[in-house]
């Protein structure tokens, strides 16, 4: 099984590690994986994407035209990749930057409030880790474990207390995701 998908909102809204935590994961179980960031010099509060490819086989190319999960953050990044999500696939967003209508019937659409659960339990740095929750109630394309696992790998050792906080934000997201 293949897993292609976009990753896309601000800088500063944990996209790209996001997206590194989920490719860690894949490594973690012995899967093929692809992980492509792209953003610009401004790189907090600028856009910022990553395409993560996760697969049981051989990636042949990391770069992609269309993805079976795109996972958005906010309305440039919905006005770019929402048309880019093949037809049967999953749209995955938080409604706090998005404020048009998602304008396709053909794929699967899922909301997150991700931002106001993040403030509200003011785990606001776990606000990537409550939307990653979200895809893997979804779709579980790594497990929770190994997640953990790729968080380890990614964070600086100093940062390992925040390990349990980032797990509760992950089951949380988990809890919150709906279908639209």
């Amino acid at each position: 099984m293949t897993h292609e998908i976009i990753i896309a909102g601000f800088g500063g809204q944990g996209v790209l590690s996001m997206g590194k935590i989920l490719a860690y994961s894949g490594l973690m179980e012995g899967k093929e994986v692809s992980w492509m960031p792209s953003y610009g010099p401004e790189q907090r509060g600028g856009t910022a994407n990553v395409t993560v490819i996760i697969s049981n086989e051989r990636i042949s190319s990391p770069i992609l035209n269309e993805y079976d999960i795109a996972i958005i953050l906010n309305q440039p990044s919905m006005d770019k990749f929402e048309s880019k999500v093949k037809k049967g696939g999953i749209l995955i967003y938080d409604d706090y930057g998005i404020h048009k209508p998602i304008n396709r019937d053909d794929i699967n659409v899922y909301r997150i409030n991700a931002m106001d659960t993040a403030t509200e339990l003011n785990m606001s740095k776990a606000f990537n880790m409550i939307v990653l929750g979200g895809l893997l109630k979804i779709t579980p394309i790594v497990s929770l474990e190994n997640v953990m696992k790729g968080l380890k790998k990614t964070l600086p050792e100093r940062h390992y207390k925040l390990l349990p906080a980032n797990e509760e934000a992950i089951k949380k997201g988990m809890e919150i995701i709906r279908k639209v």
